[in-house]
């Protein structure tokens, strides 16, 4: 059996970052080639109906070995990597039992992993991090769900001691783009429900995320020789401005914690005569949510009051808060608890501050709690993940299908 830390070498070393100005899916080509590798491993361990579609997303089975029907659940990852930093070229180091110190991780650069600023890396002295060489992001964001789910799956494969029932395991394009679930078929997985194997530090279990949305102001102005400007000119540029301000000024993402709320501008750009503000919309509380969306649109309608419809503002819903989909289901949420608990780690139940493919998923009709995957510091060249924390998820899956065997 190739144990988890081998698997997850070998795919980080393929390049899988996705591309948001991309129209296809997946949205880069190069995401095949761990895609077309997956396939072939999930074959090799022994999985069955190995499935892979024209967008590259990817389902295997592990038949029941039970001799009476209980429910079929599901486990899935995503293979794409960040597009907000390098995944080309990732050459991992292996830390032996770390000592607690600063880790050089690229000596020509002065980059250094340390645990003064990411002390983090403390809970993890005497095991063994695979981290980047400075250079690029490790891709832990997934690939170490991805190394976990199969190792997990060989592992009741070479063990039907083991009692479990139907295992259905997915594997996704695009995630780190928010398109991870948009063409996941839900009825063709045919679980009862699932876990996403994408959290972060070990004991991580999320079953709450944001709701979310995305804005675009745009403010029409009109361009006047400033010496002659008075009552013609309107500068789209100080309206944005203006818009901007009227925001709350406490509650933005570096000022925000926990279940709190926030609006977040990404992106302005103009001149005298257009102006564009991009921002997202984050709340756990729907009706807060609500209320945040309608707060836009009344600073909008104030200042188009006093410039004549000179704004327009554009609100997409983005994904919801998976909580009012788990809870009804949340036996499966408790597994996963017991789960971990049993393998000897203790749970960390906290909301998400972001959003998950589980979240889309659940609204598509499958329950879709979040469990650790082991990795910190994602998207960037800090990033790692201890290998024990790897080795813990493992046991965790196998121990969620052995849980839901015996319960049911």
């Amino acid at each position: 059996m190739k144990d988890v830390m081998s698997r997850f070498l070998d795919y980080v070393k393929i390049d899988t970052q996705s591309d948001p100005n991309s129209k296809s899916t997946p949205s880069t080509q190069k995401q095949w080639d761990l895609a077309h590798k997956l396939v072939s491993e999930l074959k090799e361990i022994g999985m069955t109906d190995v499935y892979i579609d024209e967008r590259a997303y990817i389902m295997a089975t592990l038949p029941s070995n039970l001799d009476y029907e209980i429910p079929i659940i599901g486990f899935i990852s995503h293979f794409d990597t960040s597009p907000d930093f390098s995944g080309t070229h990732v050459n991992p180091q292996i830390i032996k039992e770390y000592d607690g110190k600063d880790i050089v991780l690229n000596p020509e650069k002065g980059i250094v992993l340390s645990p003064d600023y990411f002390d983090d890396l403390l809970q993890y002295k005497g095991q063994t991090l695979i981290t980047t060489d400075g250079t690029t992001l490790l891709g832990a964001d997934d690939k170490a769900g991805i190394a976990e789910i199969i190792t997990a799956m060989e592992y009741l494969i070479n063990h039907p001691e083991i009692k479990h029932g139907t295992i259905k395991v997915g594997f996704t394009p695009d995630e780190e783009i928010g398109r991870g679930a948009h063409y996941f078929e839900v009825e063709k997985f045919g679980a009862d429900w699932a876990y996403t194997m994408d959290g972060s530090q070990i004991g991580e279990l999320e079953y709450e995320n944001f709701n979310a949305a995305s804005a675009k102001i745009s403010v029409a102005g009109k361009s006047v020789h400033p010496g002659y400007a008075k009552y013609k000119m309107v500068n789209a540029l100080l309206i944005a401005n203006k818009i901007i301000s009227m925001l709350p000024e406490a509650e933005v993402p570096e000022k925000t914690s926990g279940r709190e709320g926030f609006f977040h501008v990404h992106h302005v750009q103009g001149e005298i005569e257009h102006a564009e503000i991009q921002l997202i919309i984050r709340d756990h509380s729907k009706p807060r949510f609500e209320e945040r969306k309608q707060l836009l649109q009344d600073i909008v309608s104030q200042l188009n009051a006093i410039h004549k419809d000179a704004v327009a503002l554009e609100i997409k819903d983005q994904y919801f808060n998976m909580k009012e989909k788990i809870e009804p289901v949340f036996h499966i949420v408790e597994i996963a608890k017991e789960a971990m608990e049993s393998v000897g780690i203790t749970p960390i139940i906290k909301p998400i501050r972001g959003g998950t493919d589980g979240s889309q998923l659940s609204f598509m009709g499958l329950p879709c709690p979040n469990i650790f995957a082991g990795g910190h510091n994602f998207h960037g060249k800090y990033e790692y993940v201890p290998v024990e924390s790897m080795e813990k998820a493992v046991a965790v899956i196998v121990k969620i299908c052995e849980l839901t065997a015996t319960k049911s």
